[in-house]
């Protein structure tokens, strides 16, 4: 019997290498229907990981371990905890609703647009599953793969300039981080994670290795000042790369700062705590004032997901159980919602091919139900109460205001700034006379639309009036991330 996460990695790239291997041979609709079988058998397979999950143990479970290359003890070593299975649930789930999604539309080489999203899902599970780093490493650079893939050949007339920029910034960024792998591995004279977090090292080594880290894993989320491949990339990527591209793999750096970057260097951590607060206060207000100015709606979204993921980073180095777990709950609830977001500005796209903001107005008066569900979409994205979007944000400034007040009173500046872009942009788009002829030849959105979009709203809903769903998952890895963090010598805060 294969292992559950072999299984939930493989099966992906399996049905990937079939769609792209066979591409331009399959039947017209035999293509789309197995992409989609692809997706939906690859979602069921991560099910079993989560049900099955200890949440009160703080080991690694569902470990997997072979030898793989012996001269240079590298392992195919596989296991996940709390801060694992729900990015990996995540990550099938947004795989299958983009194919679902796009299985009828008339996108060019359709079967090989299915496969790179596959084949990416299988990636970037892998990622959350590694606990040899070499294996993490090959999981984070081959993802890279399919999403240039994906902006350059399907993306926006720019694409290339976009996606040159995305490959040279996620490039340059991982180098160090193997620089870093490979002296770990002189240190404790194998590859595997685990043996990391016991590694006694001076504080130069540790600031040297945590900047490797850093470098990589803040383009990823990305932080404030290497963010700005993102609103370019956003903007010329089709609906579908957008929408994986927010959800799950700007997660990546979060989930990597938790995983590598705090426990192999603690110490590292709180001597540069002060100006890692700094910088995540600085995408939290600078980047959403930045997004009040945008005139184009997916750029605007763009930019307010650099700003919700400062609160990702500041609950990380905030170092309290109670923050880590608010930037966890952040990082599912903006998966949610970024991509309802990006789906919702794809759908208008696709029938009026502009994302001005300026052409729009009155697009309640020919889709109401669809206008509806943007508005709740814009309002969680807001932070509403009652919504996921404000449960996270909400759990890190109340740990934020435990530590000092000012952090706090500057992180809760975002509820306002979120407020403002977001319910502005739906005032000019959704209400009001209508700007252009395009908008009067708007239709409703269609059953399968409406089924992704009002799935969404659920989970947006059930997450924010029930945030133990995913907090009982990570609260046992988040008190024992913590307790293993307090070993440095240095004061936190």
């Amino acid at each position: 019997m294969i292992a559950p996460l072999s299984l939930a990695i493989w099966t992906p790239i399996l049905f990937s290498i079939i769609l792209i291997g066979l591409g331009g041979l399959l039947p017209k609709k035999l293509g789309p229907n197995l992409a989609l079988l692809g997706g939906f058998v690859s979602f069921i397979i991560t099910i079993p990981v989560l049900i099955e999950f200890n949440y009160i143990s703080p080991l690694f479970q569902f470990q997997e371990f072979h030898h793989w290359i012996l001269p240079y003890r590298i392992n195919y070593h596989l296991g996940v905890d709390g801060f694992s299975v729900p990015l990996i649930l995540l990550t099938s789930f947004m795989t299958m609703i983009v194919i679902f999604l796009t299985q009828d539309t008339n996108i060019k080489n359709l079967n090989y647009y299915h496969g790179a999203f596959l084949m990416m899902s299988g990636l970037m599970i892998g990622v959350f599953s590694s606990l040899d780093v070499i294996l993490y490493y090959i999981f984070w650079e081959a993802m890279l793969i399919p999403m240039f893939l994906i902006i350059g050949v399907w993306g926006g007339p720019n694409r290339i300039y976009a996606t040159i920029k995305f490959f040279l910034y996620t490039v340059l960024g991982s180098l160090l981080m193997l620089v870093a792998f490979i002296y770990l591995f002189f240190e404790a004279g194998s590859f595997s994670l685990i043996d990391y977090y016991h590694l006694p090292l001076s504080l130069p080594i540790q600031i040297f290795l945590f900047v490797a880290f850093f470098m990589a894993f803040a383009v990823k989320i990305p932080m404030w000042p290497v963010h700005t491949w993102l609103p370019d990339a956003h903007v010329e990527a089709p609906t579908g790369g957008s929408v994986i591209l927010a959800a799950i793999m700007l997660k990546l750096g979060g989930y990597s700062f938790l995983r590598f970057a705090l426990p192999i260097t603690p110490d590292a951590v709180s001597f540069l705590q002060p100006a890692l607060i700094v910088i995540s206060l600085i995408a939290i207000v600078y980047i959403a004032i930045i997004a009040m100015a945008q005139k184009d709606m997916k750029k605007l979204i763009a930019y307010s997901s650099i700003s919700h993921m400062g609160f990702v980073t500041l609950g990380i180095f905030l170092l309290t159980p109670m923050s880590v777990e608010g930037a966890y709950v952040q990082m599912i609830s903006h998966g949610f919602i970024s991509a309802a977001l990006f789906i919702s500005i794809g759908i208008l796209y696709d029938q009026t091919h502009t994302r001005e903001i300026q052409n729009y107005g009155g697009v309640i008066n020919k889709m109401p139900l669809f206008s509806a569900l943007v508005v709740f979409f814009a309002m969680a994205n807001s932070g509403l109460p009652g919504t996921s979007g404000f449960v996270g944000e909400f759990m890190v400034i109340m740990a934020a205001a435990q530590e000092n007040f000012w952090i706090a009173l500057t992180a809760a500046m975002t509820l306002l700034l979120g407020a403002a872009y977001s319910l502005w942009m739906v005032k000019r788009v959704f209400y009001g006379e209508a700007k252009s002829k395009v908008v009067l030849k708007l239709k409703e959105i269609n059953f399968k639309q409406t089924l992704v979009l009002v799935s969404l709203a659920l989970l947006i809903l059930i997450l924010g009036l029930f945030p133990f769903l995913i907090t009982d998952i990570t609260n046992t890895t988040a008190e024992n991330f913590i307790q293993f963090m307090n070993r440095s010598k240095f004061p936190i805060l």
